[in-house]
């Protein structure tokens, strides 16, 4: 057999052709003038109508720009209304045109106005992007959280401008190197790179910042200008806060990747860093966090429909991301000194926290020595801080360490859940000062330091509704994540020893498939009274819960993982044997629960006996406040 083939050319590679050319004075604010030819173009590959300002002797640069000659000087300025018209001090855009502008004019060359807004994700984006960028993400983070590429600017209709022109060989005026690697790769010959000046006001360093640690950028910033500069702890404008709605968005935006990455999070046995990026952009870890230290201040209903709607992507990552977020939310229950300190560098500072088992303390001056091995740090590889559980005589205390001055132990080796990373921490004799550990006792009441300093609802929340929340969110999300693959699989499955051409079409699949819908609907609903039962209590001060409404919130949530695990069950075992493969996301979703119904807030037995004492109003019989 003989192949044929033939070679097509790349969109850059088509030609361009100058469809007109007209004269405009330019005169800038501050009185500077230049005349250009601004030409426009027919066949540019994507379309837009962008424009090319020949400035200065462009002609003669053209004829000498040869390996011996001067190459033309050329910018390509991506449009930016907000800098370029109105003179926003956000970015460097405006100065960076006006200089290029006056550089160019006085050695002649061209400027390519390019029609790509925002790093090309649009005005009406770009501004959006300002607004997060307000909560203390940088440039890029803000781009990802909105579901949109750091940059997404292609320069290949700027190589059809330059080629129809003849200018194969240039110098590129630009602090950005991939201008240079992308105009390299469409053929252009980029003799020299000729860095922009760096227009720093109080309103762009930290962009500028960004632009040079984040993708290595040519920028020469003054001393003092950090990469990682942050905003002042004060509380957020209202309008920079985004709604339930909007931050459901931007998770949702996450899942396509978070599925992608399921199977690299298993086996690097952690969140991958490119998806901790993503979830920091989102701003998912400061929910919990109060407004005084420039969180958002959310309640329970948006934390764990997160951790839900996270699951449906990757259950490891919900796990986490849930417990880090919740443990945000335990720091601000802390006395001010040690929330100073936390704080001190932002409004999500990340902390595993354990007590399985407690260690040991001994009051020493100013503080606590502590020594034990604790298991299930959930979150710990990705976190600063450690809540570690320690027993001094009769009383629990939590006390709070710097991950750095503890040993990890890297046992985390499981059948499911394994990109958690929920390894052990170790100590022997670790100093606590004072102000670092607290009574548990205090800490989980309604009545905790923090409820003292900030009015956020969920501050003022006994510690254990939370703590219960997130494994039922996490089974519940995974479930229906496994109804929707076994939906799709069911319209293409061709079952051996049956008649029917796929799946979907045999009456006894179809019953199969409504008994798994059912459960993850009963799933839900239990898990839908939880959430109302809890968040029913925020009027109260301080929030309390009797006997009887702890049974119906921890059975309700008990119920929706059993249904959830029994609707994954129905799942996996109609849907045969390719879905054992390890690159199968159904066999992941198996294991993920299987582990999470052997959580204390998921296993039945214990909840079933306390929820009927409860019920039953026969009381409990462990402190309310393990239940």
């Amino acid at each position: 057999m003989t192949v044929m083939s033939e070679t097509v050319a790349r969109p850059f590679e088509q030609p361009a052709v100058v469809r007109s050319q007209v004269t405009v004075p330019l005169r800038f604010p501050d009185g500077f003038t230049a005349a250009a030819q601004i030409m426009t173009f027919h066949g540019l590959a994507d379309g837009k109508e962008h424009l090319l300002l020949a400035l200065g002797e462009w002609e003669q640069t053209l004829l000498d720009q040869g390996p011996e000659g001067t190459a033309p000087l050329v910018r390509l300025h991506s449009e930016c209304l907000t800098g370029d018209v109105f003179g926003s001090e956000r970015c460097d855009c405006g100065p960076q045109l006006r200089e290029a502008v006056e550089e160019i004019a006085s050695v002649g060359g061209f400027l390519l106005y390019l029609r790509q807004e925002g790093r090309g994700i649009g005005l009406y984006s770009k501004l959006d992007a300002y607004a997060l960028q307000d909560t203390g993400l940088d440039t890029y983070e803000a781009n990802i959280a909105l579901g949109r590429g750091e940059d997404e600017r292609d320069y290949s209709a700027a190589a059809q401008m330059l080629g129809a022109l003849g200018a194969g060989r240039i110098r590129l005026l630009t602090n950005n190197p991939d201008k240079v690697a992308q105009l390299t790769a469409f053929g252009v010959d980029v003799s020299e790179q000729v860095p922009t000046g760096v227009h720093v006001s109080e309103a762009n360093h930290r962009y500028l910042a960004a632009k040079r640690s984040h993708t290595a950028h040519t920028i020469d910033l003054p001393a003092g200008i950090l990469p990682a500069e942050i905003l002042p702890r004060e509380t957020l404008p209202a309008e920079i806060i985004p709604s339930h709605g909007e931050l459901l968005a931007r998770v949702d935006a996450l899942l396509p990747r978070l599925r992608e990455r399921a199977a690299e999070a298993e086996e690097i046995r952690r969140i991958p860093e490119a998806t901790m990026a993503e979830l920091k952009a989102t701003g998912v870890f400061q929910m919990l966090a109060p407004k005084a230290v420039g969180g958002f201040g959310m309640g329970l209903e948006t934390y764990v429909e997160v951790v839900r709607r996270l699951a449906r992507g990757c259950v490891s990552t919900a796990w986490s991301v849930g417990h880090l977020v919740e443990h945000v939310w335990m720091l601000a229950r802390w006395p001010q000194e040690a929330q100073d300190e936390v704080f001190a560098h932002g409004p999500a500072p990340l902390a595993a926290a354990t007590g399985a088992p407690p260690g040991k303390a001994e009051k020493v001056p100013g503080g606590f020595t502590i020594s034990g091995r604790w298991s299930f740090a959930s979150g710990v590889m990705h976190s600063e801080w450690a809540l570690l559980a320690v027993q001094h005589g009769d009383v629990r205390l939590q006390c709070l360490v710097p991950v750095s001055d503890l040993e990890l132990l890297d046992i985390w080796h499981t059948a499911g859940l394994r990109g958690t990373g929920s390894n052990d921490l170790r100590t022997e004799n670790l100093f606590v000062p004072a102000h670092r550990a607290l009574e548990w006792n205090l800490l989980a009441a309604a009545d905790n330091p923090g409820s003292r300093i900030h009015p956020d609802p969920s501050i003022h929340t006994p510690m254990a509704t939370f703590l219960n929340m997130v494994a039922p969110a996490a089974a519940l999300g995974s479930a229906e994540h496994a109804i929707d693959v076994f939906q799709e699989l069911m319209k293409v499955r061709k079952v051996k020893q049956t008649t029917q051409a796929r799946q979907a079409d045999s009456p006894l699949a179809q019953a199969r498939f409504s008994q798994a819908y059912g459960q993850v609907a009963t799933a839900r609903l239990h898990w839908q009274e939880a959430v109302r039962v809890v968040s029913s209590s925020y009027d109260r001060r301080p929030v309390a819960f009797t006997d009887e409404e702890r049974a119906r919130y921890r059975l309700s949530l008990g119920l929706s993982g059993a249904a959830s695990a029994e609707a994954v069950r129905l799942v996996l075992t109609g849907s045969g044997g390719s879905v054992h493969r390890l690159t199968h996301p159904l066999q992941r979703i198996q294991r993920d629960v299987n582990v999470l119904l052997n959580h204390a807030s998921l296993t039945m037995d214990p909840i079933l006996e306390q929820a009927g004492r409860g019920l039953l109003d026969l009381g409990l019989s462990i402190p309310a406040e393990q239940f």
